[in-house]
């Protein structure tokens, strides 16, 4: 019966197969009308990267979008090694380029093996796995195909076979295949696990590829085993002959640390903060971005920024700064044209994207005080300011500004002390603009301060706020574009532009600010002549340091660019000696050097309303001059040609035509008033000041507790000026409303031991003229002190 059995089956399987063709015949015109063509499936693939393009067309980023499945770019089958073709065909489908689809001696064998449960490979050749990936219908569940699926498998591959040429289907099924976890398509499988492209896969590499496609997650060593079956065919295939030796040992050692390997990372490329940012903007108006978009940034601007970064931050190895961040912005269209968030590999949080991130910016504020103060008509570029101690009170204690080098410089013109980043005449500055006043303007610059203008109160002068170098840039290209601001550009190139220009500040204070920030003699004081913000083309810039050196900052632009450098650290600890001219400058002045390398960038024209005026300025008879005169620009109305202290402010104001010359006989006029003024010399409080508290302690003896009063001269027409007539008077209102005034004593210093109560300290000369007063409070038991003075002075507890 077994015997009769077995000759009996091949016509069984004929008839079957018969069987089959007739029912194919009914569902060919129904899947002949659903498969779609080599190039749709070709259009319909989708990476799981979006490549972020330079305008140039250059690759800047790759960038991972699609976090669900991990897939590459479709690689074409010439681009595949021909190791990988070989070891796939002789795993899956050995009769690749004789069937027409359907294997039908697989077939026979895969049915044979199954009448007598025998363990197969089964009949499923490249192009039915094909089908299947094209149509999930016909794809396998975990309970395998049913006979209408693989019937309808088998006539999908005999139709792709009569549509589609061999070296088709063999992409596309390369590019389709699932082969492990995530990995979909060649590409994607080569670069994670051998960290090389399709193309350079070797006879092993392909063979452990080719043992995924059995089973996409199986276990390494069975991986292995697999492999090695395949690489041994492999050999066999070549050779014709039997299969050699295989040293399968070292085939299961690659295969083990080939799927340990993650060697894609998800992101690679110059820009990696940039694509970020273009990512996110491509979410927010389409619901598919492209997988190629085309920005704004420039390939060598991007690299010079990335690489000058580096390098300079290599240079300061030692002195605690491993970030960083660079903007490049083009002066008309806003566009960003460099975009580097960080240092890299120097960084220990390369993630964080320090264009964005919100640091205070120092000094960088003051180009936009001065020239609301100028635009206000508050001060001119000449007016003469104070860099002496100031000590204001505030609602919440007293804010006391200090330089940068803890020194004072007495009176400079508003010029020099923007050009060499004054503090104090800075906050003096701020005094007459108002803290609100300045604080609205810089919301009209477009920096976004989350606290209120109280909140800052004069500190806004020395930039206390956080912002983004991104706003920060932006805003400083409002003073290369004449006051007009405009938000940066979309990051897409030809996007349209997001909001027309305003004008923020008017073109003739943009124009001052921008010819004292590019004035070398102006800050020589500070900088010294051979520093490196001088360079050999015109520019305009302000660097910044923020409080313990946590933020480095130089940012400036040219007739074309506006460029701004952030260095320091993203952990927000402290620089070590490390200063706005070298930091962040030396890496602004490279990049700038080599955007104008062959362009050129000249001085702007002076706008309507702008009146250039020779000044001098004036001081005492036989004193030094303040500044050197010069030639000074004025808003139309404000302009006069002396400039000096002790009362005379101005002694002449010229409308005449522009860049008179100061007259012999109208300085010593100035000279004269001047000298007439010095018999009558002020006096001011230098200690307590103004809003002082003090708190007496109860465990010190009363007569260890005493204050010491000083005074000091104003003005500078004050040489061998005397206090012994100096006069100290204290005001106190009682309780029941009597005031209350008593002599503390004459000349200066003068001991005093506090009583508590809230007092009026009076220095007033020896005519009895009030020269200067203070308030002040003071706290805890005390006993009131005996009229005479003391000899020894230990100074009160004040808070």
């Amino acid at each position: 019966m077994r015997s009769s059995g077995l000759q009996g089956l091949p016509r069984r399987l004929k008839a079957c197969r018969r069987s089959l063709l007739w029912l194919g015949c009914l569902l060919v015109p129904l899947v002949a009308q659903a498969l779609p063509s080599p190039q749709e499936v070709r259009r319909g693939f989708q990476p799981s990267e979006t490549y972020i393009l330079s305008r140039e067309g250059e690759l800047l980023q790759r960038l991972r979008t699609d976090m669900q499945v991990r897939r590459g770019q479709w690689v074409a089958l010439s681009d595949t090694s021909p190791a990988l073709r070989l070891a796939l065909l002789v795993s899956e489908d050995k009769r690749f380029y004789a069937h027409s689809g359907v294997d039908w001696k697989a077939v026979s064998a895969a049915a044979w093996g199954q009448l007598w449960h025998r363990r197969t490979r089964g009949a499923s050749t490249i192009t039915m796995q094909l089908a299947g990936l094209l149509d999930e219908d016909w794809r396998a569940s975990n309970q395998g195909r049913s006979v209408g699926q693989k019937l309808g498998q088998a006539v999908a591959a005999t139709q792709l076979e009569r549509q589609w040429r061999k070296d088709q289907i063999l992409e596309a099924y390369l590019n389709l295949l699932p082969f492990r976890g995530e990995l979909v398509g060649i590409d994607a499988l080569s670069r994670s696990l051998f960290g090389k492209a399709a193309h350079g896969l070797d006879a092993v590499e392909a063979a452990i590829a080719a043992a995924l496609v059995r089973g996409p997650n199986a276990s390494p060593e069975v991986v292995a085993q697999r492999a090695c079956g395949v690489w041994q065919d492999m050999q066999a295939w070549e050779s014709r002959a039997a299969p050699p030796a295989a040293d399968c040992g070292a085939i299961q050692w690659r295969t083990q640390q080939s799927l340990r390997a993650r060697l894609w990372p998800a992101s690679e490329g110059l820009a990696p903060h940039w694509a970020q940012r273009v990512w996110q903007s491509q979410r927010e108006v389409a619901q598919a971005p492209s997988a190629r978009v085309t920005t704004t940034v420039s390939a060598s601007v991007q690299r010079l920024a990335v690489e000058s970064l580096q390098r300079h931050l290599r240079e300061l190895q030692g002195r605690n700064v491993e970030d960083g961040a660079v903007l490049v912005l083009d002066n008309a269209s806003g566009q960003v044209l460099a975009w580097v968030g960080s240092s890299g590999g120097l960084s220990q949080a390369a993630e964080v994207d320090g264009v964005l991130a919100w640091r205070q910016p120092g000094s960088t504020l003051k180009p936009f005080l001065y020239a609301q103060a100028l635009q206000e008509g508050r001060v001119t570029a000449a007016s003469l300011l104070e860099d002496s101690p100031a000590h204001i009170a505030t609602p919440s204690g007293l804010y006391i500004p200090q330089n940068y080098d803890r020194k004072f410089k007495g009176w400079v013109s508003v010029r020099s002390a923007l050009a060499g980043s004054l503090n104090v005449p800075a906050v003096r500055a701020l005094v007459m603009v108002t803290p609100d006043a300045f604080f609205n303007q810089l919301r009209q610059l477009g920096l976004p301060l989350r606290e209120n203008a109280g909140y800052y109160g004069y500190s806004l002068a020395l930039g206390s706020a956080e912002v983004p170098l991104l706003h920060l840039t932006n805003a400083y290209r409002a003073l290369a574009n004449g006051g007009q601001f405009a938000p940066v550009a979309p990051a897409v190139l030809g996007a349209a532009p997001r909001a027309k220009p305003v004008q923020v500040l008017s073109p003739q204070a943009a124009f001052v600010v921008g010819d004292i920030l590019s004035d070398a003699q102006a800050r020589a004081s500070t900088f010294g002549l051979d520093s490196v913000l001088a360079t050999r083309f015109w520019t305009a810039v302000k660097t910044g340091t923020s409080k313990d050196m946590r933020d480095n900052w130089a940012v400036g632009w040219s007739q074309r660019y506006t460029v701004g450098v952030w260095v320091g650290n993203a952990s927000g600890e402290a620089m070590h000696s490390v200063s706005g001219s070298s930091g962040a400058a030396p890496i602004w002045a490279d990049i700038m050097a080599a955007l104008h390398a062959r362009l050129p960038s000249r001085a702007p024209s002076a706008p309507p309303g702008l009146r250039p005026q020779a000044v001098q300025f004036v001081a005492a008879a036989g004193a030094a001059a303040l500044e050197p005169g010069r030639k000074e620009w004025f808003l139309e109305g404000t302009q006069q040609p002396v400039f000096a202290i002790e009362g005379v402010a101005a002694i002449a104001r010229d409308s005449s035509t522009p860049g008179m010359k100061v007259s012999e006989k109208t300085k010593n006029q100035a000279q004269a008033a001047i000298k007439s003024t010095l018999p009558t010399v002020h006096a001011q409080i230098a200690q307590p000041v103004s809003g002082t508290i003090l708190a007496l302690d109860p465990d010190i003896p009363p007569q260890h507790q005493r204050l010491q009063l000083q005074a000091r001269p104003m003005g500078a027409g004050s040489a061998g000026w005397q206090p012994q007539g100096l006069r100290w008077q204290l005001v106190t209102r009682q309780p029941h409303g009597e005031t209350v005034r008593q002599e503390l004593g004459r000349g200066s210093p003068v001991a005093w031991l506090p009583w508590p109560g809230r007092h009026r300290l009076e220095l007033r000369d020896a005519a009895g003229q009030l020269q200067d007063s203070v308030e002040l409070e003071v706290r805890g038991a005390g006993a009131r002190q005996p009229q005479a003075a003391p000899s020894s002075v230990p100074s009160a507890r004040s808070r």
